[in-house]
């Protein structure tokens, strides 16, 4: 073993020590990952050898220039619009390092999303952020992108299964399985209910619809499970869809809106005079959600936590970018339960859109 002064690096080191040159890494710049005993074997061994770090290096590491895109829908803006604003306040803390962040947006779910990436193709980003719709589409477009040198970072749901390096979401499962819960506590006998759905090839949707249905089996095998409905997040769809069922004999007394694409099916039950005679559950927050749940139209909603997901998702595709971590991130946010009683302390998360939902609807 050389311990020879000045000649030592982090490969020599990690010999030394028979440890992975990742630890010595972790442990020399004070990384997480590194149990104290071994950080202060590998600071030890350092300063035997006389190690010093490759300041060149480092210098080309701070000066290097990361391009950065986020790729996500225009609808629905109460939920994207806090995701981007995120991702801007992570790009804005920054240090280290220059990062040019570029916004691209799409009209909706499903509609213009492959375009948007084939468009990024051609701009050969780093990183892109971008929530997968459905995965049967982006398995080759993230593959593509990945072997192209882009990583690709999912947020508000995940692609399993393909060359993504990461996700950020909120828990579904778990989202699903609070919902079940809530309405099996205020629907104590037999009762139908139902689950409003985007597009369940999502795997968001697919994975609250998931844990709504386990949830049940488990703890109120007496409320019966209608057909989820998927509206694709069209707004005109889940309207005329909420007018259907709840015009049909086996209507549900409870409703799960398992998408924040929600204003038109509780603007259809309001048409019919139903607000308030079945109880629902939401999901996330915006200003028209407001009044509904103070005056307990809307039992609770749940709260995904958009604008955490947008900034998680930006520090962990950087931290991946500059080398810092190499692993493959896979964050599950717990979300939140909004009810009447704790609904002021969300008010400071509801952004203002522009979007018109009223428009789209007949």
């Amino acid at each position: 073993m050389s311990e020879s002064k000045g000649t030592a690096g982090i490969k020599e080191i990690a010999r030394a020590l028979n440890v992975s040159i990742g630890t010595v890494d972790r442990a020399l710049h004070g990384r997480t990952g590194v149990s104290e005993k071994t950080k202060t074997r590998v600071l030890q061994m350092a300063e035997r050898m006389g190690y010093t770090p490759n300041l060149a290096a480092q210098a080309l590491k701070l000066n290097r220039k990361l391009s950065i895109a986020a790729i996500l829908p225009k609808h629905i803006s109460h939920f994207f619009d806090p995701v981007r604003a995120g991702i801007r306040a992570a790009a804005a803390a920054t240090v280290g390092v220059q990062v040019s962040l570029e916004f691209h947006e799409y009209p909706r779910l499903g509609v213009g999303d492959v375009e948007a990436f084939e468009r990024a193709l051609k701009r050969h980003y780093d990183g892109i952020i971008f929530l997968p719709g459905d995965t049967r589409k982006f398995d080759s477009l993230i593959r593509t992108l990945s072997r192209n040198g882009t990583a690709m970072m999912c947020v508000g749901s995940d692609a399993p299964n393909t060359d993504r390096m990461g996700s950020v979401a909120a828990h579904a499962y778990v989202s699903g399985s609070i919902a079940a819960e809530l309405l099996a506590m205020k629907l104590p006998q037999r009762s139908n209910v139902a689950v409003f759905s985007g597009d369940l090839y999502t795997m968001d949707h697919a994975e609250k619809l998931r844990g709504f249905a386990a949830t049940l089996a488990v703890q109120a095998p007496h409320l019966m499970l209608l057909p989820a409905l998927e509206s694709h997040e069209q707004p005109r769809q889940a309207y005329q869809q909420a007018l259907t069922l709840m015009r049909s004999k086996d209507h549900p007394q409870g409703i799960y809106l398992s998408t924040a694409n929600s204003m038109p099916v509780l603007k259809a039950l309001d048409e019919l005079k139903l607000l308030g005679k079945v109880q629902i559950v939401t999901t996330d927050l915006f200003q028209e959600l407001i009044p509904l749940i103070e005056f307990g139209k809307v039992m609770a909603t749940l709260y995904q936590r958009p604008y955490t997901q947008g900034k998680v998702a930006f520090e962990a595709l950087l931290r991946y970018l500059r080398g810092d971590d190499k692993s493959h991130p896979y964050v599950r946010l717990a979300p939140h339960v909004i009810f009447r009683s704790n609904l002021p302390l969300f008010s400071s998360h509801i952004v203002d859109t522009d979007e018109e939902i009223e428009s789209e609807l007949p």
